[in-house]
């Protein structure tokens, strides 16, 4: 066979080379008991031991991960989740055969919805399904070979966290999004990734060169295809092992600027394994994760901040008050919506539960001389919002008898970055490229049928960026940039010559991000490439 060529689009950037693993969803075979109250006990008994397979490997697990365990596991535990398999297990259907039946017509349905929640999550359903399904039948996990480059329609969460990735490997998806669940994992994680590649005109054990900087791939490559490869991932390398020498040290452009550096955490223990030498502090600490099981309590809430303040040791933490809704559901908090991305989220969801925003805004209160604290509030979209969420604030701090920290807005709605002038008393703002982007562009972040619109670079996201950097030097009013592309390194150079001088990264950001702006110039037009 020839050497074979393809492309896909970058989920995570690097490269990797290895025996390529197709990954099929093949089934043991499952044995009825012809009993329905047999097959009944046995679809619980198997739910059951799916919820503590799950619950396991969250236990192990922090941030992102976690959360995205924990919503499988709550599923699992919801007796609503087995209703539509029980009755047809009743009606005479064996137990595989019913829970099959019932978690496809669902999985088809989240792929099928306009929803873009609803998209992301049948990912999700078909990781619930397939470790189900395999406990029904006794089959065990599927094992890949360590530095596989893993082949598939789709991989699901479980299916990542379960490999040991320390040994190389990478993914390409047929189809998939850059914003999935496995996406967020592999970056994290370091792990090559491409999605829209296609389906491989090739066989398990073929060799196969991934590059995902430039997202190419190489299926038997000849001489020349190798050299190529071997060059472009030499040179990758050498940036990585550039980045981390100078990971400790201040990022500068190549004319001179001071450009702040922060990180993005989504849980408390995320901090273990980063040096607060090489940030400036935190731009974004998501508080979401505290409210995976349900609604949390004062206490657990002002545990967490004072841990991440007292790590940062002086510098800033801006912390978001719960941005729920959209692609978080919290139960007992979030409502069912049809667009719920357009719905009642973020501050919205807050306000409209006072209840639950007090007991938050308590605990950031109160934590807040643990440290340099600064507040945050997600998807605000008019003045009166802001105005609301900081009466609050300073109701409690009065009851408490504490001052109020400084308190800022996400810019991420497109109304406020057109018109900002009605939030000229806010402390700081914070744009936040993920939702203004796709918002700007009107494609989904999660839809891979249209990744290629949704990008930073665009000459109208740009200009906006622009607009609000100037705006608030104007006014006196701190600016950052927390979105992914912040830690882009092909974003990076455009968002300085827009005026950013603060960047807020994911951990596993930070050296290549540090090693963008060392090259870029603030005299960059910033006007984007599209």
């Amino acid at each position: 066979m020839p050497t074979l060529r393809a492309t896909g689009t970058v989920a995570s950037i690097g490269y990797a080379s290895g025996p390529l693993f197709i990954v099929g969803r093949e089934t043991t075979a499952y044995r009825p008991s012809g009993d329905h109250i047999t097959e009944s006990e046995r679809l619980f008994d198997a739910m059951d031991a799916a919820a503590q397979q799950v619950e396991t490997l969250a236990s192990s697990s922090d941030g992102d991960a976690a959360e995205i365990l924990e919503f499988q596991a709550a599923m699992l535990r919801d007796a609503s989740l087995s209703e539509s398999a029980i009755e047809s297990i009743v009606g005479g259907i064996d137990a595989a055969t019913s829970w099959s039946d019932a978690m496809r017509g669902q999985i088809a349905d989240y792929e099928g919805a306009d929803n873009a929640y609803f998209r992301a999550r049948s990912a999700d359903l078909q990781d619930i399904h397939d470790r189900v399904l395999r406990l029904l039948t006794g089959e065990q996990e599927r094992q890949w070979p360590p530095g596989a480059v893993l082949h598939a329609r789709d991989l699901t969460p479980t299916e990542f966290l379960s490999m040991d990735w320390t040994q190389g490997g990478a993914i390409l998806l047929h189809e998939g999004s850059a914003a999935s669940h496995v996406a967020m994992l592999a970056r994290t994680r370091g792990v090559p990734m491409l999605v829209g590649v296609g389906v491989l005109d090739a066989a398990n054990n073929d060799l196969i060169l991934v590059d995902a900087e430039r997202g190419r791939v190489i299926v038997l490559p000849d001489t020349e295809a190798r050299h190529e490869f071997l060059k472009a991932s030499t040179a990758h390398r050498h940036l990585m092992n550039l980045a981390r020498s100078r990971l400790h040290m201040p990022a500068v452009t190549a004319d001179g600027a001071r450009i702040e550096v922060l990180v993005n955490i989504a849980d408390p223990s995320e901090t273990e394994g980063i040096d607060i030498a090489t940030c400036d502090g935190v731009g974004l600490m998501r508080t979401e994760f505290l409210f995976g099981r349900g609604l949390p309590g004062e206490e657990a809430q002002l545990a967490a901040y004072r841990r991440v303040l007292a790590w940062a040791g002086g510098k800033p933490v801006t912390i978001r008050t719960v941005d729920a809704g959209g692609d978080k559901p919290v139960p007992g908090f979030t409502v069912e919506e049809s667009n719920p991305f357009l719905g009642l989220r973020g501050i919205r969801l807050s306000l409209s539960r006072p209840d639950v925003f007090r007991v938050q805004a308590r605990a950031l209160l109160r934590a807040a001389p643990s440290g340099n604290l600064k507040v945050m509030f997600p998807m605000v979209g008019i003045a009166a919002e802001y105005a609301a969420a900081r009466a609050i604030f300073a109701e409690e701090a009065t009851a408490l008898g504490l001052p109020v920290p400084p308190l800022g807005i996400m810019v991420e709605v497109p109304a406020v970055a057109i018109h900002p002038a009605p939030f000229r008393d806010v402390a700081f703002f914070s744009i936040g490229s993920n939702d203004l982007t796709q918002y700007v562009m009107a494609a989904g972040r999660d839809n891979g049928a249209v990744a290629a619109l949704n990008d930073a670079r665009h000459p109208a996201v740009l200009r906006l960026i622009r607009e609000v950097v100037a705006f608030a030097e104007a006014n006196g009013i701190t600016v950052s940039l927390c979105g992914d592309a912040g830690g882009d390194p092909g974003v990076i150079p455009q968002l300085i010559g827009a005026g950013l001088r603060t960047l807020s990264v994911a951990p596993a950001q930070l050296a290549l991000a540090k090693a963008a702006i060392s090259s870029a110039t603030t005299s960059d037009p910033g006007h984007g490439q599209i």
